[in-house]
């Protein structure tokens, strides 16, 4: 790997694409510092202090703390994640969506277009929302200079059009950089919080607040814990596929061995982003619903890093993991598309037999997933309530950074890959015209 990263320098074309890539980030990050008109952020700040266990604290999370200065990049991505999601479960219940993701490319780029359209409708309601409760004191009093309808819909204009932006920026990234655009959106969002947090770790270690053995021994844990994730996250599951041999004219093609590979998180970082959702949502009512009993049922019951916060966090995020993989595989289709592509796998008899086979390791890999992912996601919690870590990295924030980080690497290597392809057959066809 070092080696090729080594030969970046040597592939113009990857250059450019990395420099375009930072580029557009670099024009993100600026966007998030530019404040929304008729916002006293001061106060928006101090509000989302004492809001770090919310549902708001989430979205401050994958926004790149845009949403806590009331930036124009203030809903980040999140309405467009939450369109994507939405059409990506009406596909199994809508048949004529189900028929535009079988057409191919042309089917998938009218899906991306509606997807497109309820990003803008979700920003708009959204970020209407947002405005009615900043006039209403709940992100605390003085929040808007001027309240009216004129704040709320230059509001509402400024935050959709930020949105909009920002999915534009990430289409560039996918077309014209390195990766998955809006993945590398969600990253960079995150990433900027690092620096602050050693800072911050820094500042108590001078002040004594924190141990420089505690740091040192912290870190460590950290790098073994990142290995041990970037481990779980690249570990798949591969089941043999034996090919016939086939006969096209007059020529035999040879059969071979090939794998259909299961990743063993195949649900990602949905699971707890919903899972942390739901959680959060009721915590965050409390803030504003001012009911005694309310109030202290869920600060005695299921505050955020309780024992039974976690349990139900574990649970939730079991149940979505399987929820999910349902949706993303299907082993009756892939028992179908193996068996007309006359090939089969060994020792299974094809069709139903076939997809019983894969639907029972896929229920195994996905457990084990699932308690992974529960289990990266709870022991942040853990290490920041009860062994007194003075800051929070979450687990779903680590998932969505290495996830990403070996996706760009991935990227990376296959544009080494395909240069060097292109250069070995331009090689040959100059041995070939020099032989002739």
């Amino acid at each position: 790997m070092s080696s090729g990263f080594q030969n970046i320098g040597r592939v113009p074309e990857l250059q450019k694409r990395i420099l375009f890539t930072f580029g557009m980030l670099a024009v993100y990050r600026l966007g998030a510092h530019i404040v929304t008109p008729g916002i006293n952020p001061e106060v928006v700040k101090g509000f989302f202090a004492q809001m770090g266990g919310s549902v708001f604290g989430l979205f401050n999370l994958f926004s790149g703390g845009a949403l806590q200065q009331l930036s124009i990049f203030a809903l980040g991505i999140m309405p467009y994640i939450s369109a994507s999601i939405i059409f990506q479960l009406l596909t199994i219940v809508v048949p004529t969506l189900e028929q535009l993701q079988k057409e191919g490319e042309s089917g998938r780029r009218k899906i991306t277009q509606w997807t497109r359209y309820a990003t803008v409708v979700i920003a708009l309601f959204q970020s209407t929302l947002l405005a009615i409760a900043l006039e209403n004191g709940q992100f605390g009093e003085g929040a808007v200079l001027n309240p009216g309808w004129t704040f709320r819909l230059l509001m509402a204009i400024t935050l959709t059009t930020g949105t909009a932006f920002i999915m534009w920026l990430g289409e560039q990234i996918t077309e014209r950089g390195i990766g998955n655009g809006i993945s590398l959106v969600i990253f960079a969002g995150i990433v900027v919080g690092i620096p602050r947090g050693l800072v911050a770790l820094w500042e108590q270690v001078r002040n004594d607040q924190f141990t420089l053995l505690g740091a040192i021994l912290l870190f460590a844990f950290v790098a073994v814990f990142v290995g041990f994730v970037v481990l779980c996250e690249r570990a798949q599951r591969r089941i043999p596929i034996q090919h016939a041999r086939r006969v096209v004219g007059r020529k035999v093609m040879q059969g071979g061995m090939s794998y259909f590979p299961l990743r063993l998180n195949t649900a990602g970082v949905i699971p707890p982003i919903f899972a942390s959702s739901i959680l959060m949502f009721p915590l965050t009512l409390t803030q504003f619903v001012h009911n005694e009993t309310i109030s202290n049922f869920f600060s005695d019951y299921l505050h955020f890093g309780s024992l039974t916060y976690n349990l139900l966090y574990v649970g939730l995020i079991v149940f979505f993991a399987f929820f999910y993989t349902a949706i993303v595989i299907n082993p009756d289709d892939v028992a179908d598309n193996i068996k007309r592509s006359g090939a089969y796998i060994p020792g299974i008899r094809p069709g139903k037999r076939t997809a019983e086979y894969i639907n029972r390791i896929l229920g195994r890999l996905t457990l084990i997933g699932a308690l992974y992912v529960s289990l990266v996601c709870v022991l942040p919690v853990i290490l920041s309530n009860q062994w007194g870590v003075p800051f929070y990295f979450g687990g779903t924030a680590l998932l969505i950074v290495v996830g990403v980080a070996l996706d760009t690497i991935g990227q990376i290597e296959a544009h080494l890959v395909s240069r060097q392809y292109e250069g070995f057959v331009k090689g040959t066809r100059i041995r070939g015209r020099l032989g002739r």
